[in-house]
């Protein structure tokens, strides 16, 4: 009898052995120098990482994976298990908030791909300083019979935008930047599809008219803007200026303080400047007070 006991003890250990294979822990800065590997958790969007080995965020932790003196690793994402990727946890929305459940895999030691700092993120884990400004946008076909707004005060601007859409289909994606919730768009009576495709397919996706209007980030529109010259037209803004930053595991503090070190140092020796103008040329035209010292 003790000896099947202490047998199935013995198996129980290994079960949980077992199990814990390929379940990282979020690593700070002297195990990932011990270890000798950034990795950089990442998906293609905009210009930040584009899919080909290039992109601002993606030679910005290339330069710093550099700095610390470790191997560059690209890990990549989607937008649905990006954070779990990062904290090794389950995550579940309830009203807003984030909730953490079972373990996961930690995949990867910081997040850098046009990452916004939403409130239910900031609740989970820790930004660095921002590194790209944001605004989420209404876009439609260049045919579309909405007008474009003209400006005046930010949230005048907004509800005037929020008129607009009434009864109108908005194209939508849950659990990003973009999600409708975070915007309201059905109380504004908005007609909201949730697109089950990739964030950077809802520009092709309001061309291909899949609806009549689609909300982008200020840095995808820019791009699909460029892309699809005369295709489609910003009709105004459907949030108040917003930020974006690389994100950290509340548990690598080590890591987020070397990395706002590094960026401070960017912008200071021009290298900031340089991937801004290489990848968003017109980005300081749309938000000059926030590039204002650094370009």
């Amino acid at each position: 009898m003790r000896a099947l006991i202490t047998l199935i003890a013995s198996m129980a250990l290994l079960l949980t052995l077992i199990s814990g294979i390929g379940t990282a822990f979020c690593r700070d800065l002297p195990e990932i120098r011990a270890e000798g590997v950034l990795r950089h958790l990442g998906i293609p969007y905009a210009n930040f990482v584009t899919g080909s080995d290039d992109g601002m965020d993606v030679e910005l932790i290339k330069g710093f994976a550099k700095q610390i003196g470790v191997r560059y690793e690209y890990v990549r994402s989607d937008w649905g298990t990006v954070v779990e990727d990062l904290l090794g946890r389950k995550i579940s929305m309830v009203n807003g908030q984030a909730i953490l459940s079972e373990d996961v895999p930690v995949r990867g030691d910081l997040v850098a791909n046009g990452f916004t700092m939403l409130h239910w993120r900031e609740q989970i884990l820790d930004f660095s300083t921002p590194t790209f400004p944001s605004q989420i946008w209404l876009i439609a076909r260049a045919d579309s019979t909405i007008k474009p707004i003209k400006p005046t005060k930010v949230a005048k601007d907004i509800e005037r935008v929020r008129t607009a859409i009434k009864g109108k289909k908005v194209l939508a994606l849950p659990k990003t930047c973009l999600d409708p919730s975070l915007y309201k768009l059905e109380d504004a009576g908005a007609i909201v599809l949730n697109y089950n495709g990739k964030l950077n397919e809802l520009a092709p996706a309001l061309i291909n008219r899949e609806s009549e209007t689609t909300i982008l980030d200020f840095p995808d529109a820019l791009i699909a803007l460029e892309k699809w010259p005369g295709k489609i037209k910003i009709i105004g803004p459907l949030s108040p200026p917003q930020l974006m930053g690389v994100g950290f595991a509340k548990t690598s503090p080590r890591l987020r303080e070397a990395f706002n070190k590094y960026l401070e140092e960017t912008k200071h020796n021009g290298t900031y400047a340089r991937l801004v103008k290489k990848y968003y040329p017109t980005a300081s035209y749309y938000f000059p007070a926030f590039f204002k010292k650094m370009l």
